[in-house]
């Protein structure tokens, strides 16, 4: 008999784990709040307390070939980067596709998930759910949890002196929905994230006056890469990994930087970030440059105090008469139906080995999906968290001693203090942990028997796109359609686009972006040996 497992939400998080559960011969109950699946990409058009919220013009910064679960590709004439309706639309086509439907329990609140008396010994948990005004308690072998981590907003407002005096409109950005309540107003949105210059853009083409405040600064990337491709499939790719991870740092950071500047200069625009070495997400807007040089967005420091109608920024200019504040200042991490004390293990602050296992568990059987953030997409890595998870719990897989996975933990934060600044984010080096995790259940592919047994195939995965593909190539869940679709990515993501045909598709030639950084040193020797 399988073992019983609660997920909580039917998110991208869920449906992977739900799917993963039953490869492995597990018995899944999915427990949704909600009507429906597809999490944070489910639209409504008013914030729900407990979900999360997205506005009515939100895409993807992902491309649909980077962005896809690995067995189970876009159709064809799906745009590279999708409206939030057209992503639900896939998500719910996944659903049915893999008859996950059934095991979802739809309009069900967990309301608390604790540990049975007998934990050390059966790793079970009591499941308490609300639905209909009724409450049941059910009991499963393992639990986990994909309710996500962009659900509670944070505003940090004893950072703002004078805000409870500010008479104008003030909240947070999950709540904002669309522009057309603000035209003409004077708006300031605070935070320089993916949301707040999303925001920000928007409302640039009614508001009569935006401003964004900027405690650090961000590097700002268009989704539109060189010769008009996407970044990701430019960008996150094997070999790019391995010169950011193998270079000397000096080079590697001045390599990074010139990527991120490339398209235009970020000190010009006030957008520089204070430390821009470091690896933190980059913001994706196409728009946001422009509205800056036509003169309806501009970029202020950090507020440094409000007043009952302005706010006054540290470097000591003032943006009067404000109408209305937005809050893009991120989210506080919480699962009010868990005890702190099962994630957060030392110093008040969430302890998981990998993003994922608590790490004093008695037993295995709690795991947090969707708990970490990359460069990459969430759904290919929330899919092989997923994967490596079911098999944890199904007993294939076990995890390394307390000891050492608190040794891990340890030198994965000095590796984010080192790489993003934060020991307390989330952040992760997608390719790495990709490979990581993968490495765990054996599907991580090897790139050398490629190289000797498929060439053609091994250029495509070290040098192309690293996308999700990848990790369906071999071992457990392999996929027989995974080799054609690396092979054939670059037409799917070429295809919505020939809407008038004028000449065959171009593909990028993979090699020249690097024939362009290695000719840097061989001019530099040219011209030594000319001197000498």
């Amino acid at each position: 008999m399988g073992k019983r497992v609660a997920i909580i939400g039917a998110g991208v998080s869920g449906l992977a784990s739900i799917r993963s559960c039953l490869e492995e011969g597990l018995k899944p109950t999915c427990f949704e709040k909600s009507d429906d699946v597809g999490g944070l990409w489910k639209f409504s058009d008013h914030g729900e307390e407990g979900r999360a919220s997205i506005y009515r013009s939100v895409f993807t910064n992902s491309s649909k070939e980077m962005t896809c679960f690995a067995d189970f590709p876009y159709p064809d004439d799906f745009p590279s980067f999708m409206h939030h309706s057209k992503l639900l639309e896939y998500l719910t086509a996944y659903a049915k596709e893999k008859n996950l439907l059934k095991y979802i329990q739809f309009k069900t609140l967990v309301s608390k998930v604790k540990k049975r008396p007998d934990f050390s010994i059966t790793g079970q948990w009591d499941v308490i759910t609300e639905k209909d005004g009724k409450q049941e308690s059910a009991i499963f072998d393992a639990v986990m949890v994909c309710s996500g981590h962009h659900v509670y907003p944070n505003i940090p407002k004893e950072s703002f002196p004078g805000l409870k005096h500010f008479k104008g409109k003030c909240f947070h950005s999950w709540d904002y929905k669309e522009p057309g309540i603000f035209k003409g107003k004077r708006v300031l949105v605070v935070g320089l994230g993916n949301s707040g210059c999303d925001i920000a853009t928007e409302l640039s083409h009614t508001a009569e006056k935006v401003i964004i405040s900027s405690r650090s600064g961000s590097w700002v990337l268009s989704r539109v890469w060189d010769d008009g491709y996407p970044w990701d499939m430019l960008l996150i790719s094997r070999f790019e990994n391995f010169l950011r991870n193998n270079l000397p740092k000096p080079i590697s950071d001045w390599w990074y930087m010139k990527q991120m500047n490339s398209k235009f200069k970020h000190e010009n625009y006030g957008l520089m970030p204070l430390n821009g070495t470091l690896r933190k997400e980059p913001v994706f807007n196409d728009e946001l440059p422009a509205r800056i040089l036509c003169g309806v967005v501009s970029i202020k420091p950090n507020v440094k105090a409000f007043t009952e109608t302005s706010a006054i920024f540290e470097d000591g200019t003032v943006f009067e008469a404000i109408d209305c504040v937005i809050f893009a200042t991120g989210y506080s991490y919480d699962h009010p139906f868990l005890d702190d004390s099962i994630i957060k293990s030392r110093n008040n602050e969430i302890t998981l080995f990998k993003g994922i296992f608590p790490p004093l568990l008695e037993k295995p059987t709690m795991a947090m999906i969707g708990f970490v953030q990359s460069f990459g997409s969430a759904i290919p890595t929330n899919d092989l968290q997923s994967r490596w998870v079911a098999q944890v719990i199904k007993g294939t897989c076990t995890l390394p001693s307390v000891e050492d996975m608190m040794s891990d933990i340890d030198e994965t934060i000095r590796e984010r203090l080192k790489w993003f600044g934060k020991s307390e984010t989330i952040q992760t080096d997608y390719i790495t942990y990709m490979d990581e995790l993968a490495s765990f259940i054996g599907a991580k592919p090897s790139i050398l028997w490629l190289f000797l047994t498929d060439p053609k195939l091994a250029l495509k995965v070290f040098f192309g796109p690293c996308s999700p593909y990848q990790f369906r190539l071999v071992g457990p869940g392999k996929w027989p359609g995974a080799r054609k679709a690396i092979l054939t990515q670059w037409d799917r993501a070429v295809k919505p686009m020939k809407t008038r045909v004028v000449g065959s598709p171009q593909k990028p030639h993979l090699f020249f972006p690097f024939l362009k950084l290695l000719a840097i040193p061989v001019l530099f020797i040219a011209v030594w040996l000319m001197l000498t």
